[in-house]
């Protein structure tokens, strides 16, 4: 049914080329304003937030001074936190050199306590217990160990393997020039620095609050809490004021494309009511001209939208604009296509309700 149905009212859109032209110019123009508004908008607020992202909006960072009491224990406390998307702790920095050049540069080393290490481009489980050392491209310049092979000997006299280069995230760029030791923390071992993400931006608060509550230090004088509390609320803000203007301004375009499109159709309707007559007289019921009518135009909508995802998407290219991205486009094209078969259903009404004998009736 559906098939012959369909071109039935492909034919119909072909023998009133003016009108479907205008229905598919009003569409596409709908989709061009949308895109190069809102689209720019959402677009430019993604580069923001991705700006602010990375700059560590969900991370929280604990120092603790020598003589605080601070242990790796605290990562078994905190894990009984939810929110919490990655922890680790770190002891104090001792100094490390190329073991084959005692007298190169040093490169400060840290053990590192927890066991997410993957995150990092750590191998899980190390071969070798905390005898394995992992350094950033920086720190393997430092040392001399650009291939990433070779050995390092600590200041306390301690020797590691290098295993390999430690992928530097964001919210550890603060200890670069990156050089650690990864183990399982036993629970004893005096940490200086402990780092908490939380899952997302707005658990900032409410996780440090509860990761604070369960540190248990000895002397919480010689222990500061550095939050992103500040930019998780600037994300907030202006993905608030930009997320509104661009409801606003959809809702709008949106709007007065139904409208057009319901203003074409009903002129639709009036120029081909002696057809419509026609068809009911020749035994159509009125669900089958509303089926046809919102077919039709749900057929030329869809042409309106494809051409103007087209046309803005080489606009946004040319111009240098950031995308919105597939998911925008996609719910754009969704209640572009609603709009218009919504504002189908009046005039398919209208049509449907022509009476044979007063359409057909000859003066």
């Amino acid at each position: 049914m559906i098939g012959p149905l369909l071109r039935e009212a492909a034919a119909s859109a072909r023998s009133q080329p003016i009108v479907s032209t205008v229905t598919v110019l009003v569409v596409a123009a709908m989709i061009l304003a949308v895109m190069l508004t809102t689209g720019r908008t959402v677009g430019a607020e993604q580069e923001v937030l991705g700006a602010i992202d990375s700059a560590g909006t969900r991370s929280m960072t604990v120092r603790a001074e020598a003589g605080s009491g601070v242990t790796s224990s605290v990562l078994e406390r905190i894990a009984a936190i939810e929110g919490i998307a990655w922890a680790a702790a770190f002891s104090v920095a001792t100094d490390a050199t190329n073991a084959a050049f005692p007298d190169g540069t040093k490169v400060p080393l840290r053990h590192a306590y927890g066991d997410q290490f993957a995150r990092l481009g750590v191998a899980e489980p190390s071969p070798i217990p905390g005898g394995i050392a992992w350094a950033s491209d920086v720190a393997l310049q430092r040392l001399g160990l650009p291939d990433r092979t070779g050995s390092i000997t600590s200041s306390d006299g301690r020797s590691y393997s290098v295993g390999g280069r430690i992928q530097v995230p964001d919210f550890l760029q603060a200890l670069e020039p990156v050089l650690l030791v990864p183990q399982q923390a036993r629970g004893d071992e005096p940490i200086s620095t402990l780092i908490v993400i939380a899952d997302t931006p707005e658990l900032v608060a409410p996780v440090s609050d509860a990761v604070v509550s369960v540190i248990a230090a000895d002397d919480p004088t010689k222990v500061t809490v550095e939050t992103s509390q500040a930019l998780a609320a600037l994300r907030g803000v202006i993905e608030g004021q930009l997320g509104s203007f661009s409801r606003g301004l959809v809702i709008a375009l949106l709007s007065l494309t139904g409208a057009l499109v319901a203003v074409l159709l009903l002129g639709l309707v009036m120029m081909r009511r002696k057809d419509f007559g026609r068809r009911r007289a020749l035994g159509a019921g009125r669900a089958l001209i509303v089926r046809l009518l919102i077919l039709q135009t749900s057929l030329l909508a869809l042409i309106g939208i494809g051409t103007g995802s087209v046309a803005s998407a080489i606009l946004l290219w040319t111009s240098g604009d950031p995308w919105p991205g597939g998911t925008f486009v996609l719910a754009l094209g969704v209640l572009t296509l609603t709009t218009a078969v919504g504002a189908a259903i009046i005039p398919a009404v209208i049509a449907s309700n022509r009476e044979p004998i007063r359409e057909l009736r000859v003066p």
